[in-house]
C-alpha cells in the first residue's frame, strides 16, 4: 500500500485556514483520496484536553511550559493519528503542526529556537510534512476577520506586536524551507486564494 501524504496548514488566526481546510477535504474527496482532518493542539483525547488548557484565557503559564505542552500533544498526535493514518495510505490534513511552535512559542513568546529544535528532533526525528501551506495576511486584516466571528482565546487576545513576531517567524521558516513551505497571499479574494492553493497542490503532490 502506498504511503499517504501529510499536508499542514499554517498562519495566524484569520488567515483563512479553516475555510480552506473545508475546501481541501472536498477537493481530495472528489479525487477519491481517503483523508483524515485533524488539528493542533488537539487531534487526540489527551491532545484536546491540553488544547483546552492552552487556549483558556484564565491560564497563566511560563512560555517554556506552553512549548512543552504543545510538543507533548504533538507526540500523542503523531502516535495515535498521523503516523497510523499515513501507514494505511490515507492523506492527513492538519490545522497547524511544528511550524506553529516555532512561530507562536518561538517568535511570539521568545522561547529559544535552539530549544524548540531539540524538542522537534526528540518528538519527530526527521519526520516533516510533505507540504505546508502558509497563509500569509496582514495583522490588521486577520484581526478584523477573527473579531467578526468569535470570542478571542488566550492566544488571540494578545497584542498586535505579538502577532507581528509570530508572522515574522513564519516568514523566516518559509525562507528556511522553501521546498516544503509554500507561501500563499491570503489577503487576496477568496477565489484567487483557492485557485493558487489548487495549483500548488497539483504541482507538488500530483505531478
Amino acid at each position: 500500500m502506498q504511503q499517504g501524504k501529510f499536508i499542514t496548514l499554517e498562519g495566524i488566526d484569520g488567515a483563512g485556514k479553516s475555510t480552506h481546510l473545508i475546501w481541501l477535504e472536498d477537493f481530495l474527496r472528489r479525487k477519491r483520496i481517503n483523508n483524515v482532518m485533524t488539528r493542533e493542539p488537539g487531534g487526540t483525547p489527551l491532545g484536546e484536553q491540553l488544547r483546552t488548557l492552552l487556549l483558556d484565557q484564565r491560564q497563566i503559564m511560563h512560555a517554556e511550559t506552553e512549548a512543552l505542552m504543545m510538543f507533548a500533544a504533538r507526540r500523542e498526535h503523531l502516535d495515535k493519528v498521523i503516523l497510523p493514518s499515513l501507514t494505511r495510505g490515507d492523506w492527513v490534513i492538519s490545522d497547524r503542526f511544528a511550524d506553529a511552535s516555532f512561530a507562536y512559542q518561538g517568535g511570539g513568546r521568545g522561547v529559544s529556537f535552539d530549544k524548540l529544535q531539540i524538542l522537534e528532533q526528540w518528538v519527530q526525528g526527521s519526520f516533516q510534512p510533505d507540504l505546508t501551506l502558509y497563509f500569509d495576511v496582514p495583522i490588521e486584516t486577520a484581526r478584523q476577520r477573527v473579531q467578526s466571528v468569535k470570542t478571542a482565546d488566550r492566544f488571540e487576545q494578545e497584542q498586535d506586536e505579538f502577532f507581528r513576531r509570530v508572522r515574522e517567524a513564519y516568514l523566516q521558516r518559509a525562507q528556511q524551507f522553501p521546498e516544503r513551505i509554500r507561501l500563499i497571499d491570503a489577503s487576496r479574494p477568496l477565489q484567487d486564494v483557492t485557485s493558487a492553493l489548487e495549483g500548488i497542490i497539483q504541482e507538488t503532490l500530483f505531478n
